[in-house]
């Protein structure tokens, strides 16, 4: 499982009832479902992905999250996640906002396009960065919605969600040490949060 998917994974109390938006091939909640003693449902647009899910077990629905979740009703589930697809979507706002009605909390998690490395290729080379978090090119990247760590928490205070916990990611996934959070949206590469409805 990758690092960051680890840190979400830690982020899941045991025995939750967990909705994985943008699931994936299921790996996440294959786990939280095996190990954490989760019961877990997916959603998922990627029809190989869809297949990556049901090979593995995992309840899986075929479905755009950018046209909203009306099939669940408000607090449907104990928590909804999103790990690294808020900024994949066509329109974030209304997405975090079903996130929220839907569970009755979140976990969201984001790469950090304010990250010094990411800066300096911009600024330095003139051209979209690239890095380990971030590999994919501008022309073929899913990212659509480019954002910092410092927009997505005033997006939170906007919205009057409460951040229970924030766990900063270096490049390679994993929980970042060292200097404070002072420094997040310049030294993280991402973030993940757990969130709850103020």
């Amino acid at each position: 499982m990758r690092p960051d998917l680890d840190v979400v994974a830690g982020l899941v109390p045991p025995g939750s009832r967990v909705l994985d938006l943008g699931c994936g091939d299921g790996t996440l909640l294959e786990h939280l479902m095996r190990d954490r003693g989760c019961a877990g449902m997916g959603v998922e647009i990627r029809a190989d992905d869809v297949l990556g899910c049901i090979e593995r077990g995992v309840p899986v629905i075929e479905s755009d999250i950018d046209e909203g979740l009306a099939d669940f009703g408000d607090g449907t589930f104990d928590l909804v996640v999103l790990s690294q697809t808020l900024q994949a979507t066509r329109h974030p706002l209304e997405v975090l906002r079903e996130v929220m009605r839907v569970g009755r909390e979140g976990i969201v998690s984001i790469p950090n396009f304010g990250h010094w490395r990411l800066r300096a290729d911009l600024v330095f080379r003139g051209r979209m960065p690239s890095s380990p978090a971030l590999p994919h090119a501008w022309y073929d990247t899913p990212n659509i919605h480019l954002a910092t760590i410092a927009d997505l928490e005033r997006l939170f205070a906007r919205e009057r969600i409460a951040v229970r916990r924030r766990v900063l990611l270096s490049l390679d996934g994993r929980p970042l040490r060292g200097p404070g959070a002072a420094w997040a949206n310049l030294i993280a590469a991402g973030a993940a949060y757990a969130l709850a409805r103020s």
